[in-house]
């Protein structure tokens, strides 16, 4: 199955449809922080004694702390030759070398803490630094939990705990039938929806994450009819009815895996796409699955028909409700708005009768192949085929209004119909969205932009069109989707956090969310997706609420790493909760230290004034020419670099100029903007790779900053380091031109951009953990290479040196 996965991403990306291979790390990550944490909020209130501080499913967590920590993030720690017990300080050295361990509570004392660390204490590539920030995270995570302070779902996600431990322990040790019960029921109706399903990787996923919490329901259920069998006391004759019609009802199929596998396909899970092809090798990824699990002859079984699980059509475009059919009804087909008559409300009464036996006959359809046992015959899925196309073909004809079409011109229609592909929810998928929405809405939409599609199909009425990518489409459709306290995960490209056009869109999911989680991923050493540039990626996790007044919002660092360590990187996430004052122009930062949300605050400080209020509209003979693209460095200098093309002098190109009255400020400016002060700003706010001069112009300057005669004196001794080390190349271009420039390695003159660090943090008075964290952000990768077959170690002792 995951080969033919990776086939069909590969085919979809020759047809330049914008959607990638998604990993397993990747699609289980989103799964289990999905589907599990809806589980307990559904086990939570259908019992919620169990959850109570007199009840068992938190003291498991207290108990052995432990066995919900990710091994990776424990690595290396022990105490007296065997792994830690519980830390008294979240400082604690442990065993530490002493100068490693003297830099904790000394700053000054750290001068080893960018060296690589050996493998007894480190995973691969990490430095001192790293180790200590790691068991520093750990001993604080599994002080929460020993203290019995982790009493909510969300936490497990915000502490980044093996949320499929704890929920696998919750049910196997459940003390009473109650929760085991509450937990089955919640499985059973669980809705799992990938709106751009694929070939299913993020449904294959969610399978993944239930099979075994189905298994250990059913375990449980059959340990407590044992436990009744054997009981002595006198009991009700319909005692655990309910258990035992559940295992009678698996025992009539010859295979109990087969049987919670395919109870998981028809029951929870529920994928759309716009190609036909996807469709097909999603539904043939589960059936491999399946087939599978069968070990002999007389366990084969028919496989379950999944055809309306999983379907063909434009999610993007279609009715999610019968009030928005309702609303089509007043457009007439020259777009002018009426009044609702009687047949229309006659209509909309037939529709909504039609679709509710639809969704019966489906529901039906369903159960047949599961709990009653039958088989479904050509008959009955003809009969449910053609109530649906009936349905849809009498919604078309609304919603062409809408779109300016008159359904009586069969050429124009016909050819609208093919198009547009509508896909409609409230009828194809009645039963799920009567019952309030899909519980879980999770995938890895297209990330094109709309405007390429723009020819196929046009959208109608959505607030995040302006936003320009079908990613955001795909989001406003999935918020519309979602049940009430459901959870909606999407991996997305990086700008969504930082982007001015994606506004909108970040500020729907605050609107409509509870809680709001989301990791930024660099393509830079390592990538999440192999073989494409350019793939810099985000993923956000959300809780859906009518009214996200109160959203809480948790973000973690930009994060980098080399191929070497993957397999631990989703181990490794590390949530920061994100206040309010840290946000600018309603964009997510990316913070993943408190030093970091610390300064962050400080410069958001009402003393601060925008750097614009320094620099000039007009020319003028004293600017800073910066280029746009960024990636470890600024590239900002007094004066134009050396650049010529064709022997003629000039500047060059992408770079702005930020002019100024003299060049005093100008030489502060320039010093500013080469600072690693300036680069945790620039990573915290932007999309990381571009400079905009909006960025530029909002960084906050303390009063006291333009003018510092030691900011100037900083600015020409770093541009006369820049120079000395730069390196002058000439390239021949395909247009037949001779480019000549100065290649910076701003690297190599940190030192200097540390003297600049070290006068700005008294302007903001920065205290000295502060200052650290500035001059050793992300330093591994700023003085490594950029590159996977690098020597990091090398850098990092050259960086020593």
């Amino acid at each position: 199955p995951d080969v033919l996965g990776y086939i069909f991403e590969k085919y979809i990306n020759q047809k330049q449809m914008g959607a990638y291979y998604t990993k397993e790390d990747i699609t289980g990550y989103i799964s289990r922080n999905t589907v599990i944490p809806f589980l307990f909020d559904a086990a939570r209130k259908a019992c919620p004694v169990a959850f109570g501080p007199e009840g068992g499913v938190w003291r498991l967590l207290r108990d052995d702390p432990d066995r919900y920590i990710y091994p990776a993030v424990g690595h290396g720690i022990t105490w007296n030759g065997r792994q830690a017990e519980a830390p008294t300080r979240l400082d604690t050295p442990f065993d530490l070398p002493d100068d490693i361990a003297a830099g904790i509570d000394k700053v000054s004392k750290r001068g080893a803490w960018n060296e690589p660390a050996p493998d007894d204490y480190a995973l691969p590539t990490e430095t001192w630094r790293e180790v200590v920030a790691r068991r520093q995270r750990y001993a604080e995570v599994r002080a929460k939990l020993a203290a019995g302070e982790v009493r909510e779902i969300n936490d497990l996600i915000t502490l980044n705990l093996d949320v499929e431990q704890f929920a696998g322990d919750v049910i196997t040790q459940s003390e009473g039938p109650e929760l085991l019960r509450a937990f089955w029921h919640a499985m059973c109706d669980i809705s799992v929806l990938d709106p751009t399903c694929g070939s299913g990787a993020f449904l294959f996923a969610a399978l993944n994450v239930l099979e075994p919490l189905y298994t250990a329901c059913l375990e449980g259920m059959q340990g407590f009819l044992d436990d009744l069998e054997r009981t002595e006391r006198p009991h009700h004759p319909g005692a655990l009815r309910d258990f035992r019609n559940v295992r009678e009802q698996v025992n009539r199929h010859p295979s109990e895996q087969y049987f919670i596998l395919k109870s998981i396909v028809l029951n929870n899970l529920y994928g759309v796409d716009i190609m036909e092809e996807a469709v097909e090798i999603c539904k043939l990824r589960l059936f491999l699955k399946l087939v599978a699990q069968l070990k002999s002859y007389d366990q084969i079984e028919p496989l379950p028909d999944i055809d309306f699980n999983i379907r063909a059509g434009n999610t993007l475009v279609g009715f999610t409700s019968l009030d928005a059919v309702r609303q089509a009804m007043t457009v007439t087909p020259d777009g002018q708005h009426r009044a609702l008559f009687d047949e229309d409300r006659a209509a909309l009464a037939r529709i909504e009768e039609d679709a509710g036996i639809a969704s019966r006959a489906f529901n039906l359809f369903r159960e047949q192949q599961t709990a009653l046992g039958g088989e479904v015959t050509a008959n009955d899925k003809s009969d449910l085929r053609r109530r649906l196309k009936k349905l849809g073909g009498e919604l078309d004809r609304y919603l062409a209004t809408e779109y300016g079409v008159d359904p009586d011109k069969s050429g124009a229609y016909e050819a609208w119909r093919a198009s547009h592909q509508s896909f409609h929810w409230f009828v194809e998928f009645h039963g799920v969205l009567s019952k309030g929405g899909f519980n879980v809405i999770i995938g890895n939409p297209p990330w094109r932009e709309y405007s390429a599609v723009k020819k196929e199909y046009q959208v109608r009425a959505y607030e995040t069109e302006s936003c320009g990518n079908l990613y955001a489409l795909c989001g406003e459709r999935s918020i519309e989707l979602a049940s009430q306290r459901g959870r909606f995960s999407f991996i997305v490209q990086l700008p969504f956090l930082s982007s001015s056009r994606m506004g909108v869109f970040r500020k729907m999911l605050c609107k409509h969310a509870s809680h709001i989680y989301y990791i930024p991923f660099d393509d830079r050493p390592g990538k999440l997706f192999d073989g494409l540039q350019h793939c810099r990626s985000v993923i956000f996790i959300t809780q859906v609420q009518a009214d996200g007044t109160n959203c809480s919002i948790h973000g973690t660092k930009y994060l980098r790493w080399f191929s070497k360590v993957r397999e631990h990187l989703f181990r490794q996430i590390a949530f920061t909760s994100v206040p309010d004052t840290t946000s600018r122009r309603g964009i997510f930062p990316k913070l993943g230290t408190d030093s970091q949300v610390s300064l962050v605050h400080r410069l958001g400080g009402r003393a601060m004034q925008p750097l614009s209020l320094h620099l000039r509209r007009m020319p003028t003979g004293e600017f800073v020419f910066y280029q746009e693209a960024m990636q470890y460095w600024a590239k900002a200098t007094y004066g134009l670099p050396f650049f010529s093309k064709n022997g003629i002098e000039g500047a060059p190109p992408h770079g702005r100029y930020l002019y100024t009255d003299e060049s005093s400020p100008a030489h502060c400016i320039g010093a500013i903007i080469n600072s690693s002060l300036f680069y945790v700003y620039f990573i915290t706010y932007s999309d990381c790779f571009h400079l905009s001069n909006t960025l530029v112009h909002d960084f906050p300057l303390a009063d006291s900053i333009i003018g510092d005669t030691r900011l100037i004196r900083l600015s020409h001794a770093l541009l006369k380091d820049l120079h000395e080390k730069a390196i002058r190349k000439t390239i021949d271009t395909k247009m037949g031109d001779s480019i000549t420039y100065e290649e910076f390695f701003a690297g190599e003159s940190k030192p200097v951009i540390d003297e600049i660090d070290r006068v700005l943090a008294e302007h903001y008075s920065f205290t000295e953990e502060e200052l650290d964290f500035i001059i050793n952000y992300d330093i591994k990768y700023r003085m490594g290479e950029d590159s996977e077959h690098s020597n990091h170690r090398f850098a990092l002792q050259k960086l020593k040196k």
